[in-house]
């Protein structure tokens, strides 16, 4: 587990995300009985009315759950390489797909490597989201990338040919503007930003003055004999996010601020180790940017993205959604996983992203979620039942 520094619970600062205690499994994988001929005939009358009520009552009401029965696997995308079935010592590869759509009223989902992966969308996404939506279930994407505002998020789903709203949508840099709105940040003090755009935006929507940020991107440092770098001592919190375009002026007014500025806040959108910026590799994380920081300042960050549960709070808050309903999605173990089960909640794993079959399976690994599955679109397996 990789995540580091200070995670907030609900707004409290002290929980070290280090220190959250893994949730193992909890129980062997769901399989299904010779009724479930009787189940797939009722699942077949629910996808044909549509009626997300009766395929609620109808899967729970047939279910029956019983030792060593089959299960027969379902159709996997041709884009991914199948798992076998087998596969997971601690962590039953997904069979069930109707039982645990049945099981949650929400689905919480990470974006990259889970919906896309930079700007290219992940096979079978808008049919999945189509079948959730069409069964009555809430959906919420929740993204540790801070580049981009809710607004600006919006408007890359609408270009991927997604429906979602501004309001089904939570990153990372709303969450810092949230966090710092939470504690009653001063109207006097400013925020200076090691990031992009979108932690900019956040921070103009509540209220909150800010600098830095792309426009420092271009600044240089005169390191000539007896060189001095003034800083603003209004600054009252650091956020630091993903940068492209960090640079030692913008590193060396982040430490200025925090070490000589009483009581500046660290904060940090995630610490993420890599991210997609393209389907073809993975690159730096924001967690790199954190990193820089935490060396020069010697003090730990309050992390208020993934794996803290702040924003999972705040939505459960915002939605009157109860956490034991929500199935958080994600391809990171270390912080997909590792917030759904702080808050709570039911976890799958996507082998999609980040985290492959290996990385799972490894003696190394603490992190188990309830489920783990080729990619998103295997959900559809439910409705594929349903039809036959």
């Amino acid at each position: 587990m990789q995540a580091t520094g200070l995670c907030l619970g609900g707004g409290v600062q002290g929980k070290l995300c280090c220190a959250a205690t893994p949730v193992r499994s909890r129980g062997a994988s769901v399989k299904r009985s010779d009724s479930s001929v009787k189940r797939t005939e009722s699942l077949s009358s629910v996808f044909k009315t549509g009626s997300s009520h009766s395929f609620n009552t109808q899967v729970s009401s047939s279910l029956i759950v019983k030792k060593n029965s089959a299960v027969s696997g379902a159709q996997r995308s041709p884009s991914l390489t199948p798992v076998r079935m087998s596969a997971g010592k601690d962590t039953p590869f997904l069979t069930d797909h109707a039982e645990l759509i049945s099981s949650v009223e929400t689905f919480v989902f990470d974006c990259d490597g889970v919906i896309w992966k930079g700007d290219v969308l992940i096979d079978g996404i808008p049919e999945t989201l189509d079948m959730l939506r069409s069964l009555g279930k809430k959906l919420i994407f929740v993204t540790n990338n801070s580049t981009k505002s809710r607004k600006q998020y919006g408007k890359k789903f609408e270009s991927l040919g997604l429906n979602v709203t501004e309001e089904e949508i939570f990153s990372s840099s709303f969450a810092a503007a949230g966090y710092l709105k939470s504690i009653s940040f001063p109207a006097d003090k400013k925020v200076y930003i090691i990031g992009e755009v979108g932690i900019q935006k956040e921070l103009e929507q509540a209220g909150i003055q800010y600098l830095g940020g792309p426009e420092d991107g271009d600044k240089k440092i005169d390191l000539a004999p007896g060189a001095y770098m003034e800083h603003d001592h209004d600054v009252g919190a650091v956020v630091v996010g993903f940068d492209r375009y960090l640079n030692y002026y913008k590193l060396q007014y982040a430490t200025l601020c925090i070490r000589e500025n009483p009581g500046c806040l660290f904060i940090a959108t995630n610490c993420d180790a890599v991210t997609h910026l393209t389907d073809a590799q993975e690159w730096a994380g924001g967690g790199s940017m954190v990193g820089a920081i935490k060396g020069s300042t010697k003090k730990e960050p309050t992390v208020v993205g993934k794996p803290s549960t702040f924003m999972l709070d705040y939505l459960a808050n915002k939605f009157k959604i109860n956490k034991k309903q929500i199935c958080m999605v994600g391809d990171r173990l270390d912080t997909d996983i590792l917030f759904g089960q702080n808050g709570g909640c039911k976890t799958l794993l996507v082998l999609s992203g980040v985290t492959d079959l290996k990385t799972l399976q490894s003696p190394e690994n603490s992190v188990q979620p309830d489920f783990y599955t080729n990619q998103l679109s295997d959900l559809l397996a439910a409705k594929k039942v349903a039809a036959v």
